[in-house]
């Protein structure tokens, strides 16, 4: 199928790893051109290069951006710098790593503000940021659409991230109400939400659990397999097909919807 996408102008949160990497990678197979950004100048260098590499695309397709999401001026910063080298900015992917974990004892109100700023926040004030951009875009009779990157804890909580599954819940919010603004405009919102997927994420998340309980890594990881449909966990590459599919113009009848990426790990019939 082709998605139509070449040459769309995206932009890419989180994207020096992991999910927010392996986006950018297919939407640049398909043809578009990608900012990515990331808090760390050296780490999103080498992701530009990794990209590079992957795709064979030419250079100036792809623009490393330092950036942190949690802070507004940074993200203004980073959004017109990336509208200002494409000329533009039709499709915004909003994503950030996921915040610590811990039962409620663990968590102190820091803890709590961190989360709530790293997930739902920097989700919110990339989206504020980024619609001037998508409405000129719209202006010019071009596809225009968000994508939130959230987590199946917003449909079913999961011990030990109280962080993430309230902060993840309050994005699922956000962009239902968002979508429903920007309808009438012809620019589409939804969320994925990624089960349990083969990334650096999903390490430090088997390790801390392995550091708590004592239960090997290879048991942790066989009882995440063992809980989805399909008895295995995600690949990166998966996730992206779906997240690229939602961004482009193939997907333009699809709004306020939130697809879960899980192989089946969310029992809930809706």
């Amino acid at each position: 199928m082709d998605l139509r996408m070449q040459d769309a102008r995206a932009f890419v949160a989180g994207a020096s790893s992991g999910l927010g990497r392996a986006i950018a990678r297919q939407l640049l197979m398909e043809g578009c051109r990608v900012a990515i950004c990331s808090r760390t100048a050296d780490r999103i260098e080498s992701a530009r290069d990794w990209l590079l590499r992957e795709t064979g695309c030419p250079p100036h397709h792809v623009l490393a951006l330092t950036c942190d999401v949690t802070q507004e001026s940074s993200v203004l910063e980073a959004l017109a710098a990336a509208a200002g080298h494409f000329g533009g900015l039709d499709l915004v992917v909003t994503n950030a790593g996921g915040p610590r974990t811990g039962q409620i004892d663990d968590l102190s109100a820091e803890d709590w503000r961190g989360g709530i700023e790293l997930n739902l926040m920097s989700t919110i004030n990339l989206c504020r940021a980024a619609l001037s951009h998508l409405r000129a875009a719209r202006r010019q009779e071009r596809h225009a659409s968000i994508l939130m990157i959230s987590s199946l804890s917003a449909k079913q909580p999961i011990m030990s991230l109280y962080l993430s599954n309230v902060a993840r819940a309050g994005v699922q919010g956000f962009a239902k109400s968002l979508s429903e603004e920007l309808g009438a405009e012809g620019i589409t919102v939804n969320s994925i939400l990624p089960g349990y997927t083969r990334t650096d994420r999903l390490s430090h998340l088997s390790e801390s659990l392995n550091e708590r309980t004592g239960r090997s890594i290879e048991d942790i990881e066989a009882g995440w397999a063992a809980n989805s449909a399909l008895k295995r966990i995600g690949t990166e590459d998966e996730f992206a097909a779906a997240a690229t599919f939602l961004l482009s113009p193939r997907a333009g009848f699809i709004t306020g919807q939130a697809l879960v990426v899980d192989g089946g790990a969310v029992k809930s019939l809706l």
